[in-house]
């Protein structure tokens, strides 16, 4: 029966490691034997985690979604010697490397993986219990707030939440991110914002999602031939579209495809704020957004209509936000804002 002792005091990770490739003790053969338990059996007692930084564990969840030094230093305000001090003392705690550095990443260990999966609601729940135990006034906060919002959010929907946040609370800071479908899954996992609004239903595990608004697709053109297109105007007049991967088709081509239509095409551009400059004195049109198109066609030069065919995909935007604040009061203050004046009731 053979069992390796723990290493006791303030030994370096290296003088462990070569304490771990020695031979092991046999427990039966001298009372001078001990016997070395691990940690799943020993288990840590709570007095230990007086030794523990809190810190140490926030760098080490910033690396894990970083996979970089340097980006991590940027990411929490610190410097890159910092960053790499905190790692040494984190390889030292768990004894393991955790990170082993691949070209221009540093890939995670399996041990580093599984502190990761055990840490992250760890820390989540004392965030949440900090949270609960503060409180927050809007009228004298200071606090930034970080959002994600599509390009047609921020443009269509921000204005007015923004009133209403500079009415309430004038001394909140806001940071806008921009976010889609592929970026909001990172920037709320990474804590780069703690809610943001988009069109997805992939999330983080710990991240929850109210839906807004079920918005409808509208017509925007810029001509002045009176009355609303036809089916057939609407699939031969030239097509603008926005996208932010610079694609040329979308879900109203797979729409018009079951009417055995198809349109072309003839200019994409990642935003929608500069159509109404692009479409003006041409013959182009665009499909988007009910909520978009009420905000371009009030800065002039557009109308909207309704699709000349019926669309048969639902599309939902919502709110999503990091399960961690949940219940923090100023989170929880901003998201009833993001409700009242980004969501639409009557179209749920």
């Amino acid at each position: 029966m053979y069992r390796r002792t723990r290493l006791v005091g303030t030994r370096s990770y290296k003088a462990r490691k070569r304490y771990a490739d020695a031979p092991p003790i046999c427990l039966e053969c001298s009372p001078a034997c001990f016997r070395r338990t691990s940690p799943e059996e020993q288990g840590m007692n709570r007095n230990d985690l007086r030794r523990v930084d809190l810190n140490l564990l926030i760098v080490f969840e910033t690396l894990m979604h970083e996979r970089s030094v340097t980006r991590a230093a940027e990411k929490l305000f610190l410097g890159q010697p910092a960053i790499s001090a905190a790692l040494a003392r984190l390889r030292t705690l768990f004894d393991d490397p955790l990170f082993v550095r691949t070209g221009r990443s540093m890939e995670p260990t399996a041990r580093a993986q599984e502190i990761a999966q055990l840490l992250s609601p760890a820390l989540d729940s004392i965030s949440t219990a900090v949270s609960r135990a503060s409180t927050f006034d809007p009228a004298t906060s200071n606090q930034v707030f970080r959002i994600g919002l599509t390009d047609e959010v921020e443009f269509a929907l921000l204005p007015p939440l923004l009133r209403r946040l500079r009415a309430e609370a004038p001394g909140v800071v806001l940071v806008v991110r921009r976010a889609n479908y592929l970026l909001m899954p990172g920037l709320l996992a990474s804590g780069e914002i703690s809610v943001g609004v988009c069109y997805t239903e992939e999330l983080p595990a710990n991240a929850k999602r109210k839906v807004l608004r079920r918005p409808r697709p509208m017509l925007l053109r810029a001509d002045s031939i009176p009355g609303p297109l036809s089916f057939e105007d609407y699939c031969a007049r030239p097509h603008a579209m926005v996208s932010f991967a610079g694609d040329l088709t979308g879900y109203i081509d797979e729409e018009l495809a079951q009417h055995g239509c198809k349109r072309r095409v003839v200019l994409a551009v990642p935003q929608f704020n500069g159509l109404s400059a692009l479409l003006a004195g041409t013959d182009i049109i665009a499909t988007v957004p009910d909520y978009a198109a009420a905000a371009l066609v009030a800065h002039g030069g557009l109308r909207a209509e309704a699709l000349p065919f019926a669309t048969s995909q639902d599309f939902e935007l919502s709110m999503a936000w990091r399960g961690a604040q949940d219940n923090d009061p100023a989170e929880r203050w901003l998201r009833s804002r993001i409700q009242m004046f980004v969501g639409d009731p009557d179209s749920l």
